[in-house]
């Protein structure tokens, strides 16, 4: 049997799907979606045209019906593995096409958050979303959750009256009761989302609508407003949009991460709604992902870096023209900051510090980091800078335009480089080795080198008077603990930095206080973790408290108080982290 992927139960000499229809009923009560998928089936590698099995993966899916050439099909469900849940092996009549699987997911679906009215911004109206990477979709619907599968849908969602369905797909109208979707262009199953809530739309561009709950929509359009300048800026860049339509859509504060890039469809975090535009960059990481990650996929989540590791060149790129080169550098700083703490963390585990990763057996939810972002971006800014950055954005449309709608591994793109830009780094080191390579690209610009002369000192008032939200977060960044009581207490009491609004400065401050032992720094910890489910806050927020034996016993119970507001990724990520914590060996996952 050849399994490509080591999270997926397919077998790739059996038949692939290429086209889904799906019809599902939200139950708010049960907390259940009752849902019917019918997959059209393609031969696979060995064309195989006698009876024979179809291996789809599923987790905690209750399967009540199969049948295939017009007739009930045989089936199996397979016991379930911790990771990737359980094979659905199902019989196939000779030169089936087609098979139809009727089925109800679990109210503990990993891909699925229920949010009550009171989880919701406005708190009148019940609120569902997906979330189905990395693993998720298989919670969700049975399929081929892998990313080497690509496959176009069609699907009809029935929700309650008075709830607005949208998903990652246009509109066909109204029908059976329900929202119908069509997309016609094929996705792999981890980019199959859906949203279910009392949402309002506005237009803020020409192929843009913002969905939000209605209290938060004039903000939300505000705020992101200059997002039909950002998919131009990235059309000169990498070449004309595929998708047609890119919406957004602001999600209750449970969700997991900062955005999700499914096409047609961007899920943002609540929290990038700012108030002054500074954090809406993350928009331009989702826009770079309809071509890096969605036009072009990475094959499989040891191979992760080719979505993130593009993608992050990509923004810094585009943001590189609209805010210009010295603030991009300031953020590309932060997250070479995350990216060192991240390695630091991982000093035990070598082996997630490569771009190549091997996650046999290993839950990739728990297992990411920002090495894929971070450590991927570094590698192709250093061909970039070896090459020229003229000739390397040439050779990325040409990749973008050679592997088109199409899954490559890193093996792969790593060969498509090497062979236009031969010599331009050690390929291999930066692929299979730990760590980073020495030489590794160094981050400047002129205010990043003001920013770090302030150093572990406290800014004067006129310059941090004139600092940008940017300059503020690589300062709190680069603080390093324990940094002096004297200097935190005074840094508060003049910036009012515990009340910031702004959430990456709250983030970052609240991390170095509580690492540094400032206790008025606690309760607006454990306030912000109550109101707020992206892993980027929830992490080191969470490893701060665990890590001091003064606060240790107070993350648990945080955790235990919050962790139903919480999506199950996060639960599944922090509850993993705390255990390590306990056992001295916290580890980090990818920030969101």
């Amino acid at each position: 049997m050849a399994r490509p992927d080591p999270h997926s139960f397919r077998d790739d000499t059996q038949p692939v799907v290429e086209h889904l229809s799906w019809t599902a009923r939200a139950d708010f009560g049960a907390r259940t979606l009752d849902a019917v998928a019918e997959l059209r089936l393609r031969p696979g590698g060995a064309g195989r045209s006698a009876p024979g099995p179809l291996d789809l993966d599923t987790r905690d899916l209750a399967i009540t019906s199969v049948t295939a050439g017009g007739a009930d099909a045989a089936f199996e469900l397979g016991p379930a593995d911790p990771v990737m849940g359980s094979r659905l092996r199902i019989t196939l009549p000779a030169a089936a096409n087609a098979v139809r699987i009727g089925y109800r997911t679990s109210p503990r679906s990993t891909a699925l958050q229920w949010c009550t009215p009171e989880q919701t911004a406005d708190g009148t109206h019940p609120f569902l979303y997906s979330q189905c990477q990395t693993i998720h979709a298989r919670s969700m619907l049975p399929i081929q959750d892998t990313p080497a599968v690509r496959f176009s849908y069609d699907a009809t969602l029935q929700v309650p009256a008075g709830l607005t369905a949208l998903m990652s797909a246009s509109s066909a109208g109204p029908g059976d009761g329900g929202f119908r979707f069509r997309q016609q262009q094929t996705i792999p199953a981890y980019l199959l989302a859906l949203a279910a809530g009392r949402l309002e739309g506005r237009e803020i561009g020409p192929r843009s609508t913002v969905w939000a709950e209605p209290s938060r929509l004039a903000a939300a359009a505000w705020e992101f407003a200059g997002v039909e300048h950002m998919l131009a800026t990235a059309e000169e860049l990498l070449g004309p949009y595929a998708w047609g339509r890119a919406d957004l859509l602001v999600l209750p504060p449970s969700y997991p991460y900062g955005g999700m890039e499914n096409p047609q469809l961007i899920f943002l975090t609540p929290t990038l709604i700012a108030g002054d535009r500074s954090l809406v960059t993350v928009v331009a990481h989702e826009i770079a992902h309809a071509w890096t990650g969605n036009l072009v996929t990475a094959a499989s989540l040891d191979h992760f870096w080719v979505n993130e590791g593009f993608t992050v060149f990509a923004e810094h790129e585009i943001t590189a023209r609209i805010i210009g080169r010295d603030l991009t550098e300031l953020q590309a700083a932060v997250g070479r900051a995350d990216l060192e703490a991240d390695l630091r963390y991982l000093a035990g585990q070598p082996e997630l510090t490569r771009l190549r990763l091997d996650l046999r057996g290993i839950d990739p939810d728990v297992a990411s980091s920002h090495v894929a972002l971070e450590k991927g971006y570094l590698f192709l800014r250093a061909i970039a800078e070896s090459a020229g950055a003229a000739r390397f954005l040439g050779v990325l449309r040409d990749f973008l335009a050679a592997f088109r709608f199409r899954s490559v591994t890193g093996e792969e793109a790593v060969a498509f480089f090497r062979e236009r830009l031969p010599g331009a780094v050690d390929y291999g080191e930066w692929l299979h080795g730990t760590g980073l390579p020495a030489g590794a690209p160094a981050v400047t610009s002129p205010l990043l080198d003001a920013v770090r002369a302030v150093g572990q000192a406290a800014p004067a008032p006129d310059v941090a008077a004139a600092w940008s939200a940017d300059e503020w977060q690589v300062y709190l960044a680069g603080l390093q603990p324990p940094v002096p009581a004297g200097l935190l207490a005074g840094l508060d009491e003049r910036y009012r930095l515990t009340a910031s609004a702004n959430p990456e400065i709250l983030r970052l401050w609240l991390t170095a206080a509580l690492r540094s032992g400032y206790r008025p720094a606690v309760p607006a910890a454990v306030e912000l973790l109550g109101r707020v489910g992206r892993l980027k806050f929830l992490k080191p927020l969470y490893d701060a408290l665990a890590g001091s034996p003064d606060t240790r016993v107070l993350a648990l119970e945080c955790f235990e108080r919050y962790r139903g507001r919480y999506h199950p990724i996060a639960v599944t990520v922090i509850g993993a982290r705390l255990g390590e914590a306990a056992r001295g060996d916290a580890r980090p996952g990818q920030d969101g």
